[in-house]
């Protein structure tokens, strides 16, 4: 079992120290990965609902800094030589795929090989319209831009005529560090995001911590690769839940690869107490 730190770039640690002191932390004390949290924008009085808060709001102000995900692994990847740089989540139909086909290629190269990326559809439909992207369609979006990202990374030239990208022939570089580029994570809660995995996913990072729901959407997945003709068993999962050895070793018993939790303070005292009773309890034992 691997674990994460998720919301690594929101709140207090879009602080440079504070930044670079997590990402140290986390490398001495025994963790696989940081995975960093997107909005581009946060729409005041948004009235979408937030899918994982009983409220529907998201944690925190709407004036919380969330740092881009990228140019935040970035910073730290400088800094750091073992851990791996995830995004949980990007949202995929905000971007244009060949703009970040070339970020996500250059952050792998630099870095070694060590990027995840964690990819989903997004809930935030103000965000959208700010953004001038069609809310409609944005999980077909989803699809094809996996697509996309996949070629541009591993053949040497592409053309592409989809339903939402076209283009000539065109070269783009550098290559990621190996040559099937980074593993593809697809996150989210629905019966829709697991199906997605199942189909094109390298990896699921479905939002529900909760054992009924995760084994749910879990058998979903399973699923859909079964129907496409793909192994379920080669689909790594990423899930969080609870900060106990028993959680953990539950979520192992259903298929859980790596587990993830938040940071667990924000200052960097707390930090190294909280982390390292996580580390001492959970890590080192299971």
């Amino acid at each position: 079992m691997d674990f994460g730190i998720l919301f690594a770039n929101a709140g207090p640690f879009a602080k440079p120290a504070n930044a670079l002191g997590l990402a140290h932390l986390a490398e001495e004390l025994g963790f696989e990965s940081l995975w960093t949290v997107e909005h581009v924008v946060v729409p005041s009085g948004y009235e979408s609902q937030y899918p994982y808060s009983a409220d529907g709001r998201m944690p925190g102000p709407e004036h919380t800094p969330i740092p881009d995900p990228l140019v935040w692994l970035a910073f730290v990847a400088g800094a750091t030589r073992r851990i791996r740089l995830g995004t949980g989540i990007l949202i995929l139909p905000q971007r244009n795929p060949l703009v970040l086909a070339k970020e996500v290629a250059t952050l792998d190269r630099l870095s070694g090989g060590r990027v995840e990326l964690g990819v989903g559809v997004g809930w935030l439909r103000e965000e959208f319209d700010a953004l001038g992207v069609p809310w409609e369609a944005r999980g077909r979006r989803t699809d094809e831009y996996v697509d996309v990202l996949r070629r541009v990374w591993r053949e040497p030239e592409i053309s592409y005529d989809g339903e939402f990208t076209r283009f000539a022939p065109l070269k783009s570089s550098p290559k990621p560090a190996t040559p099937a580029g980074p593993k593809i994570h697809i996150g989210g809660h629905t019966n829709a995001a697991a199906r997605r995995a199942g189909r094109i996913g390298d990896g699921f990072f479905p939002g529900r911590g909760d054992d009924e729901s995760l084994r749910a959407l879990l058998a979903e997945m399973r699923k859909a690769a079964a129907d496409a003709q793909r192994d379920p068993d080669e689909i790594e999962i990423t899930a969080g839940g609870g900060l106990d050895l028993d959680s953990v070793k539950r979520g192992a018993d259903l298929g859980v690869s790596r587990f993830v939790i938040p940071p667990l303070g924000f200052d960097l005292d707390t930090l190294r107490e909280q982390l390292g009773r996580f580390s001492e309890n959970v890590i080192a034992r299971a």
